[in-house]
């Protein structure tokens, strides 16, 4: 059984033609023969070469998913250590390895929930003239603008984590996305509640209202789109 340190396992990232080797509690496991991890890139956030203990904790499967693959070394004493995050941060993501992973998709629910009823309680109301449909609507909003900026730090946070804050094209649509999310939610939220006008008379007021709340639709459809892209990526 061949041993190796760290730099050594990290020539073996599944790039150019290389095996792509993984570790996981001091072992190491070729998984080239996987589809999952063609070119050394697994779920675009995980690369061959690397240390995965912690990561695997916070995997939707369990280790057992490694019984697929020839073992080919061990893990030497020589080598140091991985660079990870230090201190507080650093005991937390050891000892609850959850807050790799669970976080933002706990959290992104919330605003796509409230912000997509936004424009279906506005659009029913304007349909059946009941306003109690439209406060509802703006109750909604308020839930939504409230999370979202919890929703983005989760985000960032996991970008961070995940992809080391590299720049990575579907994030950063995400994050200007949500930007302006955010930013037009906010208008929408202190126009209609300083005592701007309410869909019955539909004045420029109300229309700029329902314009800006119809507009969370193509917003948030194209976050959740690049969002799930990353989870679930269909190549």
């Amino acid at each position: 059984m061949r041993e190796f340190d760290r730099a050594e396992l990290e020539q073996f990232d599944g790039k150019d033609g290389k095996p792509a080797y993984i570790l996981h509690r001091g072992r190491v496991f070729d998984v080239s023969a996987s589809k999952l991890w063609k070119g050394g890139f697994h779920m675009r956030r995980h690369h061959a070469g690397t240390d995965l203990t912690v990561d695997l904790h916070a995997a939707p499967h369990g280790e057992e998913v490694l019984d697929r693959y020839p073992q080919v070394g061990i893990l030497g004493e020589k080598g140091p250590a991985p660079r990870s995050a230090s201190g507080l941060l650093s005991f937390l993501l050891e000892r609850y390895p959850m807050l790799r992973r669970h976080p933002h998709p706990m959290t992104v629910h919330f605003p796509i929930a409230f912000l997509m009823a936004v424009p279906t309680f506005t659009v029913l109301s304007l349909l059946t003239g009941i306003e109690g449909l439209e406060t509802t609507g703006f109750h909604c909003l308020g839930a939504g603008l409230l999370f979202l900026p919890v929703v983005m730090v989760t985000g960032i946070f996991s970008w961070w984590l995940n992809y080391q804050a590299r720049p990575v094209k579907a994030i950063g649509i995400k994050l200007a996305a949500s930007l302006v999310l955010l930013v037009l939610a906010l208008i929408s939220f202190v126009g209609r509640s300083s005592g701007g006008e309410t869909l019955a008379s539909l004045g420029p007021g109300g229309v700029f209202y329902v314009l800006g709340v119809l507009a969370f639709v193509p917003l948030v459809v194209t976050i959740g789109w690049y969002g799930a892209g990353l989870t679930f990526p269909t190549e």
